[in-house]
């Protein structure tokens, strides 16, 4: 481990200690151009989102893979620190990836194995032993780069499915600060899960953490109960911050035998968003845009491309509400945005393709002179058009099969400043367990219920609309990323 007097920006303290960031990517993306310099770009993603502004008022470590293959750690190294490092209020720590680990960890057993099995699609993984010795492999490079920047009492927070096994990694080196995780996305009932060969591998590696974070109580019950199935004395006791875990000595073959627990839905940084939707840029295109749709009523979707996000049964219901509700025709248009993502991955190639031919045919079945029901879109956007699209929006249609917490839901809210939009949420995004009593919530597998809240939603009274708005702002004003780093510190026992 490095020493205390290392030359690590400085950052970070938790009550003297540093917080070391640690996810699959960086904040910061990594380019070489043409004529072999360097280019940089701002990461996507709803746990950078979350977790920049954070790190940009504390400071810190973040250790991360900054999105090229092939290079060296100094290379890399230097390269952030030119770039990046010496403006920047945390400091960038970069893990390399060759192209093979990036095909085997990360497309592999990551996006092919725990991605589909975490989110109840077991039947498509692809549960391929080179992929989980790779998985051990990444995960113990990480752990290798943290070990060298880590200092004595410095904490480490570890994020989501593509790390799990960092903590266990980091006792075989030696290396015991306080470890933590967070799980961005759901955790699966046990039937599921344990249809993953290496289940056991996990769970053991998941016991190494000191504290454990979840997006809701489902995804903490689920936990506990894959638990009581592998070992036969699991007590849980209720407590300030979350649940302790004692697990007998009846298998389990590591010094550790204790762990919390704690339900920590994430947020977003609602001041940030509120800002950005009042700039100018973004108030600019938003006179553009409504300038284009003229009095029609929008629908919005914005969904990363995944069959986890609904976007087939979603065009179904939509298409559903225009046959049953024919006054809907001409006035309604669904403006749906698809960010690319992982488009080497085969059945994200075969979900593009039914989902740009589901728009074909409702275009080709309903379109008349001066108006297109669908407006698709597969691109991304920088986040003054993005909140230009959501106040345009009179209605957000976020319909996931299932998700952890999904933050579009909560950006659309934070960006609505005049309170004047309907929320249409499915009831398997996290999200609903904190904003259900105020979106209409909807089952997206029911095309026909979902199509009569999307019909409701266009008629809904203008008062109603703002009572519900207003309920679900204050909600995410009250809850905001800033809180939400600070509960899940405590819950940790981050100053212990």
């Amino acid at each position: 481990m490095a020493s205390q007097d290392s030359k690590s920006k400085e950052g970070g303290q938790v009550d003297g200690r540093r917080l070391v960031m640690v996810s699959n990517r960086l904040p910061m993306s990594l380019e070489r151009t043409e004529d072999n310099d360097w280019q940089t770009h701002p990461a996507a993603g709803g746990l950078v989102s979350a977790l920049d502004p954070v790190m940009r008022r504390r400071g810190g470590v973040w250790v991360g893979w900054p999105g090229i293959a092939d290079e060296a750690t100094d290379t890399l190294r230097d390269v952030l620190d030119a770039r990046y490092n010496a403006d920047s209020a945390y400091r960038l720590e970069p893990v390399a990836l060759t192209r093979d680990d990036i095909a085997d960890f990360y497309e592999g057993f990551s996006n092919e194995v725990i991605w589909p099995l975490f989110h109840n699609r077991f039947t498509v993984c692809r549960f391929e032993p080179d992929y989980w010795q790779a998985y051990q492999r990444v995960n113990r490079e990480f752990a290798h780069r943290i070990s060298e920047v880590a200092r004595a009492g410095d904490f480490v927070w570890v994020h989501d499915y593509h790390l799990v096994n960092v903590a266990d990694e980091l006792r075989a080196l030696g290396v015991h600060n306080r470890a933590s995780f967070f799980q961005h996305i759901p955790f699966p009932t046990a039937d599921i899960f344990c249809n993953l060969p290496w289940w056991r591998e996990i769970v053991y590696a998941l016991l190494s953490y000191d504290f454990i974070g979840v997006q809701t109580v489902t995804d903490r019950i689920n936990f506990l109960d894959v638990l009581t199935t592998l070992f036969d004395h699991v007590e849980t006791q209720a407590g300030e911050y979350g649940i302790d875990i004692n697990i007998g000595d009846d298998g389990l073959t590591r010094d550790k035998q204790q762990l919390r627990i704690g339900t920590l839905p994430i947020s977003i940084d609602y001041d940030h968003i509120e800002r950005m939707a009042a700039s100018e840029d973004s108030l600019t295109k938003v006179q553009r845009f409504r300038g284009n749709w003229r009095d029609r009523t929008v629908v919005i979707g914005v969904d990363r491309l995944d069959y986890t996000k609904g976007l087939p049964e979603k065009f179904e219901a939509f298409r559903e509400a225009l046959r049953r509700y024919p006054e809907l025709r001409t006035r309604v248009t669904l403006q749906q945005h698809v960010v690319p993502s992982r488009q080497r991955v085969p059945q994200y190639v075969e979900q593009k393709e039914e989902i740009e031919r589901l728009v074909g045919e409702i275009n080709g079945e309903f379109t008349e002179p001066g108006w297109v029901p669908i407006h698709y879109s597969f691109h991304s956007m920088d986040q003054a058009e993005l909140m230009a699209h959501y106040q345009v929006a009179d209605i957000a249609l976020v319909t996931p099969l299932k998700d952890g917490m999904n933050l579009v839901a909560k950006e659309f809210c934070a960006a609505q400043r005049d309170s004047d939009g309907v929320l249409i949420l499915s009831e398997f995004a996290g999200a609903a367990a904190e904003l259900g009593d105020h979106a209409l919530l909807v089952n997206p597998h029911d095309v026909v219920s979902t199509a009569e809240r999307i019909h409701e939603a266009c008629y809904m009274a203008r008062e109603e609309r703002c009572r519900r708005m207003d309920a679900m702002r204050e909600i995410i004003r009250s809850h905001n990323a800033f809180d939400w780093v600070e509960e899940f510190l405590r819950a940790a026992g981050a100053n212990q």
